[in-house]
């Protein structure tokens, strides 16, 4: 297969000897000293673009059996051609009052995980308290804590998206839930963590 390709890509020069097919256009004028007309001597016939058609179309069979009997209406009527066919099934679109909601809900979203940084880091800096999320403890001591907290919204945020283009009608109802559900854990350990500290 890979030799056929580079055949095939490749241009290799053709070995001597061999016949070559050369297309052009020879027209032979040919002068007649009778008439002094001029004939075009290229070809006695054209040539066919495409082959004929074996099978006749509906037309031409129903204009043969009208000719044998008048009449003759044919069993099936030759169709119109369609035109504008509509998709039975749309995909769910997001309506612009949803598109606002989703990016208020990404934005608190993304200010709830930023406060929740920002106070875990004041209680651990105070020594009042330890990271409980594993996945979060490496980073507690360092500003990725920052950066680390945002994937959990943007995540949410994504979920929320899907899920409010979905097909099925219980998400496409359901699509602020994540986003406000990761909120609202957010906003819930930021002031836990404020109240630890005094």
């Amino acid at each position: 297969m890979l030799l056929a390709t580079i055949l095939l890509l490749c241009p290799f020069p053709q070995i001597a000897g061999t016949v070559q097919a050369v297309t052009t256009d020879t027209t032979v004028v040919v002068m007649d000293s009778a008439s002094d007309s001029t004939k075009d001597a290229s070809l006695s016939q054209p040539l066919p673009s495409a082959p004929e058609p074996k099978v006749k179309t509906d037309l031409e069979v129903a204009a043969s059996a009208e000719a044998i009997e008048p009449g003759y209406v044919p069993a099936v009527q030759p169709s119109k051609p369609l035109s504008g066919v509509k998709m039975s099934v749309t995909r769910p679109y997001e309506t612009t009052d949803q598109r606002r909601l989703w990016y208020a809900l990404s934005m608190t979203g993304s200010g709830a995980a930023a406060f929740d940084a920002w106070s875990t880091r004041r209680a651990i800096s105070g020594g009042y308290g330890t990271e409980a999320n594993p996945l979060l403890r490496p980073f507690s001591h360092s500003g990725a804590m920052y950066a680390a907290t945002q994937v959990s919204p943007l995540v949410m945020d994504f979920i929320g998206k899907r899920m409010m283009v979905s097909r099925h009608k219980a998400l496409r109802n359901m699509w602020w839930l994540p986003q406000s559900a990761g909120s609202g854990f957010s906003l819930y350990a930021g002031v836990h963590n404020t109240r630890l500290v005094p």
